[in-house]
């Protein structure tokens, strides 16, 4: 009889205490929550070499040096206090910093680059894909403001020159990519700043230490700029369509019209000189032939200058006439002049 009554009271009091059990809220039930997820937790050892060069595969990952990464940018272990769940990534785009949360109160804080002004965005997404050595395929937008990348429109292959570095998580939120990506890069002097398209960049050796850490399925929050928690999703505006420009068909030019686009030349109008008018022209005479000119005589030899004037000879008396000659002989047969 006593062990019958004690069965029905603990009975009773079990029928009390299990309606306390069930939470009144479906949605804080394990089945719609989001399972927490689980991480490798740090150890001293992954903090010593830290940037080290190193082999990974096929390739060598090279070193980075420590002592200019600003102190507030290098792997380390910090004091973290959130809400969030264990697995949770959280993202400070104004900080430049990337939280992953490995206990109550504590995370491992990397430092990261953001989006460029234009480029920048916020809510909440999911790790849904994890790539070694990624393949990097430039969006059309960015082909259209960079068409040297032209020659990637079907992949890029990764390696140590990928702008996808050692390796990416790919981000989705409701299940659709919007091309959102954690990735190593080997431009590792831009971390701390505004440089790409929207991805968060890491350094590689920072990026393959992160990607060991967390499986698909973490969750991942991108602050607002001023810190905030965000409550939708916050895309970067669309990058402004180019107006086609009509292109004209050419009129066809007229030989000899001046080309478009060019002046038109015009030659001044010339007026000639007044010329005497010729005499009017009567009926046609005969032309006589000029008389020969006598050729014109040699010029006469120069003759020296005359000499200085010499004094006057004295004055000779006058003489007689001499007697006038007897006329010129005229030889013939008979007379010889002598």
């Amino acid at each position: 009889m006593l062990q019958n009554v004690l069965g029905l009271v603990l009975g009773g009091v079990l029928l009390v205490a299990l309606p306390a059990c069930v939470p009144s809220d479906p949605s804080l039930t394990g089945a719609t929550k989001t399972p927490q997820a689980t991480v490798k937790q740090p150890s001293a050892s992954d903090f010593e070499n830290a940037y080290v060069a190193r082999q990974d595969g096929t390739f060598v990952v090279p070193a980075v040096p420590e002592e200019q990464v600003p102190p507030q940018l290098r792997r380390q272990l910090v004091k973290f206090e959130t809400d969030d769940p264990v697995g949770t990534i959280i993202i400070n785009p104004s900080a430049k910093t990337l939280h992953l949360v490995t206990a109550p109160g504590k995370a491992m804080r990397y430092g990261i680059a953001v989006g460029k002004d234009g480029f920048q965005w916020a809510g909440e997404a999911l790790i849904t894909d994890r790539k070694h050595w990624p393949t990097w395929t430039p969006p059309k937008e960015m082909i259209a403001r960079k068409p040297e990348l032209a020659k990637w429109e079907k992949g890029q292959p990764g390696g140590p020159t990928n702008p996808l570095g050692a390796r990416a998580l790919y981000l989705t939120t409701n299940g659709r990519d919007y091309g959102f990506r954690i990735h190593g890069t080997p431009e590792w002097q831009s971390i701390g700043r505004n440089a790409s398209s929207g991805c968060f960049r890491m350094i590689n050796q920072d990026v393959m230490d992160l990607y060991d850490r967390v499986p698909n399925g973490v969750k991942v929050v991108v602050l607002n700029a001023d810190g905030s928690r965000p409550t939708r999703l916050i895309l970067p505006p669309p990058a402004p369509v180019k107006k086609a420009v009509a292109k004209s068909t050419p009129k066809p030019v007229s030989p000899g019209a001046p080309a478009p686009g060019f002046p038109v030349m015009t030659a001044p109008i010339m007026t000639p000189p007044a010329i005497g008018t010729p005499a009017a022209l009567g009926t046609p005479q005969a032309l006589t032939p000029a008389a020969p000119q006598p050729a014109a005589p040699a010029p006469a030899a120069a003759t020296p200058a005359a000499p200085a004037a010499t004094p006057a000879a004295p004055a000779v008396a006058p003489t007689a006439a001499a007697p006038a000659p007897a006329a010129a002989c005229v030889p013939s047969a008979g007379q010889p002049c002598l």
